[in-house]
């Protein structure tokens, strides 16, 4: 009895009303931000250095040839707000690039976080690091020590890319609330390409994307009161050509029942839990939807092969400030 007491203590409510919220829906999906608990976020590193996940690969590459334009076009100084706990590798690129006083790295799974934001202080003595635990999809403050400084967010990874475009415009103007006037965004986004690259970078052959993906049925296990037959799931990406996008499914490879928290959730073989999406836009899509969600792209680094957009971008004037 104490074990199950202490469970229900830990687990994050939020991810019980989704789980449970979202496995009743015609296509039953689950937010793709669950998958980043310790394990998903150790997975996730492990996937950016495969050979077939070229988006990190590229946008470093991106980084480290043009860290002083960017630096000179974004500023020097001042704050920079990291949406997603630090990348090993992209991250100190910036650090490096721009020389920030301060440093916020805001993520959702918080051991991650932590150990993350440890290293970058302890290879970076003079910034000050301060980790903000939270789901940056969602109203949070940043810490009073970076008042008054000029601000740049960063937003590598292609991570926009996991919102349908009515949630990334919101999380956009979000993003521009939060980081308030005269400040800059930092943000990667994957462009369409060849189908087979696509399917390859969310399918390897070794098999880390499928670990990755089902973590999530691990994590349920753990953390609600469940039963679901892992074994019983296999690991899917599929191009949606209507909606421009790489989806991750999780593939019922015969019938089989989840009992969550006291209800049951049938799944006949070939039905699938939708886990992720990783948007891919062209040129003007992407500007149009920086646009849409509040901020004016001044400047724009791609690859040799036009694969991958970084892309810098100021707020624009809030119109209803008084």
């Amino acid at each position: 009895m104490p074990e199950t007491l202490e469970a229900a203590v830990t687990v994050d409510p939020a991810f019980r009303d989704d789980v449970l919220r979202g496995l009743k829906q015609k296509q039953p999906s689950i937010p793709a931000r669950w998958l980043y608990d310790r394990r998903g976020s150790e997975l996730f590193d492990d996937i950016t250095r495969l050979d077939a996940y070229y988006p990190t690969r590229v946008e470093t590459r991106i980084m480290r040839d043009n860290a002083a334009e960017i630096a000179a076009a974004a500023g020097k100084g001042g704050a920079l707000i990291e949406f997603g706990a630090g990348s090993v590798t992209k991250t100190p690129l910036m650090i490096n690039a721009l020389e920030p006083d301060h440093y916020v790295p805001i993520d959702i799974s918080g051991d991650y976080l932590r150990d993350s934001a440890a290293k970058l202080k302890a290879d970076h003595p003079g910034l000050e690091v301060d980790p903000v635990e939270a789901d940056f999809t969602k109203p949070f403050d940043l810490p009073d020590a970076i008042a008054g400084l000029h601000r740049v967010g960063f937003f590598p990874g292609s991570t926009i890319g996991n919102f349908v475009p009515r949630s990334a415009t919101d999380l956009l103007r979000s993003f521009r609330d939060i980081l308030l006037d005269d400040s800059m965004l930092l943000i990667g986004m994957d462009r369409v390409k060849d189908l087979d690259r696509l399917r390859a970078a969310y399918d390897d052959p070794e098999g880390v994307t499928a670990a990755f993906n089902k973590n999530l049925l691990t994590r349920i296990n753990r953390e609600l009161d469940a039963r679901v037959d892992e074994d019983a799931f296999v690991h899917e990406a599929r191009w949606n050509e209507m909606l421009g996008r790489i989806e991750m499914h999780l593939v019922a490879t015969r019938d089989t029942v989840m009992d969550i928290e006291g209800e049951r959730f049938a799944f006949a073989e070939g039905d699938t839990i939708h886990t992720e999406n990783s948007h891919k836009y062209g040129k003007r899509g992407a500007r149009t939807l920086l646009l849409s969600g509040g901020w004016t792209p001044i400047a724009e680094w791609v690859d040799a092969d036009r694969d991958f957009a970084f892309i810098l971008a100021e707020a624009q004037p809030n119109r209803f400030a008084p």
